[in-house]
């Protein structure tokens, strides 16, 4: 294989990372037909619940990808929250602010819990069943990059040696190695810049319990002589709970089995020995940091190696995924010579602002200075002021869809929008019966009313499910078309 200047390259695209991220990115990537790698540095997938709650907005992503049904079968949703006082129930409390019916046009309106392992587990077998790579022991360390490509060195070992690329995306982590190597800083919250949200430690753990339902989140709070918080959530999908304690900073968190049994005996009405198996845990301090730059020439950051949150809210893993559902369309359209190569300046463009802002939603919910709700579900982000985004009609209402915005569901000859959307293309929707839009090569068409969410007009609907162009004039949207690398029949 060689690049379109003539040098050699082992791969379309290299991902490294293989989290949620990754995958997601290779899924995206391996319906379209680009070759890509995905590789990983552990043996094997990580372990743990971790990222844990599917917002809906990732729940429309990931049905676009395949993997809906199998999501669906994995998880179930949130449970209510029981508060426990001296060893007695004290109240029942929702983890989230309900959703209004029909909010934005989705099928989905609350989270889904499904634990991060088993999100990559399924991930992984749709990627395979496309045809995809995954391949692990393969530490990437160091990369050159020209204008033709990247080369990435990898450790010593058995995933030793070089790839070579025309694109490399990091989705490694926090702790990015590919980050680091194309030499871009992340700037912290606070004044000191160390992204430290909370001093305090956290521990979290994935265990067996004895002698609490599962039709609760249990919330034991803090007590003056047992020391902080403790929520044990039931792990839908699975016979497991996650167990998630605080400590005082300064503090040196236990993370063996039996540091998770003692801290559960001390915050719990339950003896240490209800905890009967403990089959993955870790201790963190909660970040939030945003990367200077999501991109440096041919090396794109998605995910953590571009944005670092606290767990509380549920963005992380969301953004994540969603970093990888924007990249990858354009990343294909580009390596297939249908749009110009400054489509992929647009990934930053649209994406770093999106992270700010849930860096911010998360760090504030951390704080308790917000609730998890509708800013939490992630259907109304969106890019009006990309330059993608084009809205050529005048005097609309406040309320109006525009240019930008997220497409919402409709009804449209016959049966659902969504189910048009469904695949790696651009929709044209004709909103109202007046109109035409001209006849754009592998672009599908609906039509639908325009009494709905869709005022009249037209609306051309970018692989990734949002408005690319609105208006009226099929002249423009002719132009539109042939700037993004759409062609008209």
């Amino acid at each position: 294989m060689t690049s379109a200047a003539g040098t050699a390259v082992d791969v379309d695209v290299l991902v490294v990372g293989a989290g949620p991220t990754g995958l997601a990115l290779g899924v995206d990537l391996a319906r379209r037909g680009v070759d890509a790698l995905v590789v990983e540095r552990g043996a094997g997938p990580a372990p743990g619940s971790r990222g844990k709650g599917i917002q809906p907005r990732t729940m429309e992503v990931l049905d676009d990808l395949g993997v809906l049904d199998d999501i669906r079968a994995a998880g179930g949703d949130y449970p209510v929250g029981l508060i426990w006082q001296d060893g007695e129930p004290a109240g029942e409390r929702p983890m989230f602010d309900p959703a209004e019916d029909g909010e934005e046009g989705s099928a989905f309106t609350e989270p889904w819990m499904v634990p991060q392992w088993r999100t990559q587990e399924i991930l992984r077998a749709r990627l395979t069943a496309l045809g995809g790579r995954v391949e692990c022991g393969r530490e990437a360390t160091a990369l050159d990059q020209d204008e033709d490509g990247v080369t990435v060195r990898f450790a010593p070992g058995e995933g030793a040696g070089t790839v070579r690329a025309r694109y490399v995306v990091a989705a490694d982590g926090g702790r990015s190695a590919v980050r680091r190597a194309v030499g871009i800083g992340m700037t912290g919250a606070g004044a000191d810049g160390s992204g430290v949200v909370d001093p305090a430690p956290i521990l979290v753990a994935d265990a067996l319990i004895d002698g609490l339902d599962r039709d609760h989140w249990h919330l034991f709070p803090p007590d003056g002589d047992t020391g902080g918080f403790m929520a044990v959530c039931p792990l839908a999908g699975t016979e497991c709970f996650q167990i998630v304690a605080g400590f005082a900073e300064g503090t040196t968190v236990d993370v063996s089995p039996d540091g998770v049994r003692k801290v559960f005996a001390a915050r719990s009405h339950l003896t240490a020995d209800a905890v009967t198996e403990v089959n993955w845990v870790s201790g963190f301090r909660p970040r939030a940091a945003l990367a200077d730059r999501f991109r440096s020439g041919r090396v794109f950051l998605a995910g953590d190696a571009a944005h670092i949150h606290s767990p509380a809210g549920g963005q992380g893993l969301n953004t994540s995924v969603q970093d990888a559902y924007n990249l990858g369309w354009k990343l294909a359209a580009v390596l297939g010579g249908e749009a110009p190569a400054a489509l992929l300046d647009t990934y930053e463009e649209e994406r770093r602002p999106v992270a700010a802002g849930m860096l911010g939603l998360s760090t504030k919910i951390h704080r308790g200075e917000a609730r998890r709700g509708r800013e939490t579900r992630q259907l109304g982000l969106g890019y009006r002021g990309s330059s993608l985004a084009a809205e050529t009609r005048t005097e609309l209402p406040g309320e109006a869809l525009r240019a930008g915005d997220r497409a919402p569901d409709a009804a449209v000859d016959g049966g659902r929008l969504f189910d048009v959307l469904r695949g790696p293309h651009w929709t044209l929707l004709t909103a109202g019966p007046a109109l035409e839009g001209p006849a754009l090569v592998g672009v599908r068409t609906a039509r639908t009313g325009s009494d709905g969410r869709y005022g009249p007009g037209l609306y051309l609907i970018r692989p990734d499910g949002y408005v690319g162009w609105a208006g009226t004039e099929t002249r423009e949207l002719r132009a539109y078309a042939s700037r993004v690398g759409l062609s008209v029949d």
